[in-house]
């Protein structure tokens, strides 16, 4: 099945599935976020190598089980062919109610159909105070007026 836009990508439709991949990470539904991927996609997050579509989606489960009211922004970085580079914050409390910004990179390859073969994220993170959230629109999607890494000078 394919998931437009297609490789490869011009400046709006490479911004177009950055916003859609926000999109999806941002409604924290990791059976629905991992059909974004090739059955075989590799990724490297941190310090996790994951090979596979099922081992990406118990990696999401994890994820969002761990990081609490998640909300994500994703930046176009660069993009050639059907290669995408993006950068991205995004903020969550611990189950102890203690808040963070995660700072990272992602690099991606698509397959032809447009699901994501690749994704590689390097990412860094710090404990915040609430009251230095920035991210704070209610749950799920981002709303088209809200301000963007480039706009907080992330």
């Amino acid at each position: 099945m394919a998931r437009p836009p297609l490789p490869p990508f011009t400046e709006e439709t490479a911004r177009e599935k950055v916003r859609l991949a926000e999109d999806g990470w941002n409604s924290r539904d990791a059976a629905k976020v991992a059909l974004a991927y090739t059955y075989d996609t590799r990724w490297r997050n941190r310090n996790e190598f994951l090979n596979g579509r099922t081992e990406a989606e118990a990696f999401l489960t994890r994820k969002w089980n761990r990081e609490l009211e998640y909300r994500l922004i994703k930046e176009l970085w660069a993009f050639r062919d059907n290669r995408i580079a993006v950068r991205y914050a995004y903020e969550y409390h611990d189950d102890s109610g203690q808040w963070y910004r995660a700072y990272g990179n992602e690099n991606w390859e698509f397959a032809e159909d447009g699901l994501m073969r690749a994704r590689h994220a390097s990412i860094n993170e710090q404990r915040i105070d609430e009251a230095d959230r920035k991210f704070l629109w209610p749950l799920g999607r981002r709303p088209d007026d809200h301000p963007g890494l480039s706009d907080f000078g992330f």
